[in-house]
């Protein structure tokens, strides 16, 4: 996007916002949002403000419009800066700049801190539950991340840690044996319907070993309760 000439009198400028202005419209969405990341998203090429003769940045709705997608695309989708520029560059003459379509829906991803804030959990535990082979470590984290944290902070309540969930992993991985080897006449197969068939069977095996798990656990219990 070619950068605009610098306005003339208060007119050219009306309905354009600060720099001040765009921080106190976005920080309530986008909290981390500062005056320097905003002059670090100009000179990515994500926007490009009017200048006032006198100098001052002066930020149009579509320049915001544009803000708002980026850190958005960034922080739910962990979108990077060049992709982000070609999504809105190719959307430069919208008067409103959507989010992409085919992410309308997509899963969210957390970055560590707001995985720990989601899932109330203290840093260490999550710490544990890596080193316990619970949870992969990585930038981001998907919304599995979150139920599994949450169930640990749970769990550590009663004083049930991820140490003691190790085997849990381990047996994980058996089961996930278990359904590839019973998918394997599908999966030899190179024919989509057969992709399919094994796509929609992998769920349905993995609730009936869920089903198995939950009955005998129960039992257990039950003659440990009685």
């Amino acid at each position: 996007m070619s950068s605009a000439a610098s306005p003339r009198g208060r007119s050219a400028t009306a309905g354009y916002l600060s720099i001040g202005q765009v921080l106190a419209r976005l920080t309530p969405e986008f909290p981390e949002l500062s005056a320097s990341k905003l002059r670090y998203l100009e000179v990515q090429g994500l926007v490009t403000p009017m200048r006032t003769e006198a100098g001052y940045r002066k930020f149009s709705p579509v320049d915001v419009a544009r803000l708002r997608t980026a850190l958005t695309l960034q922080r739910d989708h962990d979108f990077k800066l060049a992709r982000i520029r070609e999504y809105l560059d190719a959307h430069s003459d919208d008067a409103d700049i959507a989010l992409p379509p085919s992410i309308l829906h997509a899963p969210r991803r957390y970055r560590r801190d707001e995985l720990l804030s989601t899932a109330g959990a203290p840093a260490a535990l999550l710490n544990d539950a890596v080193t316990a082979g619970l949870v992969v470590a990585a930038d981001t984290f998907d919304e599995r991340a979150v139920t599994l944290l949450r169930a640990l902070v749970a769990l550590d309540a009663h004083g049930i840690q991820p140490r003691h969930l190790r085997t849990m992993r381990v047996a994980a991985e058996r089961e996930a044996a278990l359904v590839e080897s019973a998918l394997a006449p599908l999966l030899r197969r190179t024919d989509a319907a057969a992709r399919a068939r094994a796509a929609e069977l992998a769920p349905e095996l993995i609730h009936r070993i869920d089903d198995v798990r939950a009955v005998v656990v129960q039992a257990t219990i039950d003659r440990l309760t009685s």
